[in-house]
This record gives structure tokens, C-alpha cells and sequence, in this order.
């Protein structure tokens, strides 16, 4: 999480909202990472989940990504929680939530729906506090 964080961080420099996210391979080892880009690419997908899973996919030569583990700062919308499903990603580590557009717990449960062909193991409240912080943080900034 503390990597995903330092992520978070860079993307805001850029004018986006600080959320960072990063892969680890089966192994535990990072293999890829993502902060958000909307606004600096002008992409309504340039999601940090998304952006991380894509350069994941490229790095281990594959789309399935099972036994890997997402670390994301805030809780996917549906879009990057789809994405985690259809990638196989085997567990979803959870900074803050997102009461207004989480679809992990908060308003859908996308990833562990029993009606969809993968579920993955989920650990939330991650560093929240700081996760949280830093996007109360950035909002702050962006209402002064």
C-alpha cells in the first residue's frame, strides 16, 4: 500500500484525483503500477486500477492474471472492479472506501458476486486513514 500511495501522490501533481494502484505477481513482487490520469490524458478509463492491470498484463505476457494481488488506495468503481474480474486477479487489497461509487462493498459487490465466473478475495481498510487523508487532502485544496 505504501507504494500505491507514493502513486497516488504523483497523480495529483497532475491535476488528478490521488489514487494509486499497483500489481504484485504470484510471487509478491511488483509488477506493475498506476495512478490516475483522467485529466492528464483526457481517458474517462484512466483509471489507476486500470492502468496498473493493463501495464500487469503486458509484464507477465498475459490478460489472466490469476494469483496476482491489486493494491488499489480506494475502494474500484464498478468499471475497475469489472476489470478485476475479467483479468482473474486472485485478491483485491482496499485502502479507504468510496461510499459514493465503490462497487466492493459500498454500494455493489461486484467482485465477489456469486453470479460471475471468478470471485476474488478481498482486504480492506489498508492504511485508511492515510488513504483517506490524502484525498480529503486533495479535495480541500481543490475547494480553496
Amino acid at each position: 500500500m505504501a507504494i500505491a500511495l507514493q502513486v497516488a501522490k504523483r497523480a495529483s501533481m497532475h491535476g488528478d484525483v490521488p489514487i494509486g494502484a499497483v500489481v504484485l505477481d504470484a510471487h509478491g513482487e511488483l509488477c506493475a503500477q498506476g495512478g490516475n490520469e483522467k485529466e492528464l490524458t483526457g481517458d474517462p478509463t484512466a483509471h489507476a486500477e486500470l492502468l496498473a492491470l493493463r501495464q500487469a498484463a503486458v509484464a507477465l505476457g498475459g490478460w489472466r492474471l490469476s494469483g496476482c494481488t491489486l493494491v488499489t488506495t480506494l475502494e474500484p468503481c464498478t468499471m475497475c472492479a469489472g476489470a478485476a474480474v475479467q483479468a482473474r486477479i486472485s485478491r483485491l487489497v482496499i485502502g479507504a472506501w468510496d461510499e459514493k461509487a465503490g462497487a466492493v462493498s459500498s454500494l455493489w459487490d461486484v467482485v465477489r458476486d456469486p453470479r460471475l465466473n471468478h470471485r476474488i478475495e478481498v482486504i480492506s481498510q489498508v492504511k485508511a486513514e492515510m488513504c483517506t487523508k490524502l484525498l480529503q487532502d486533495y479535495f480541500a485544496s481543490q475547494r480553496a
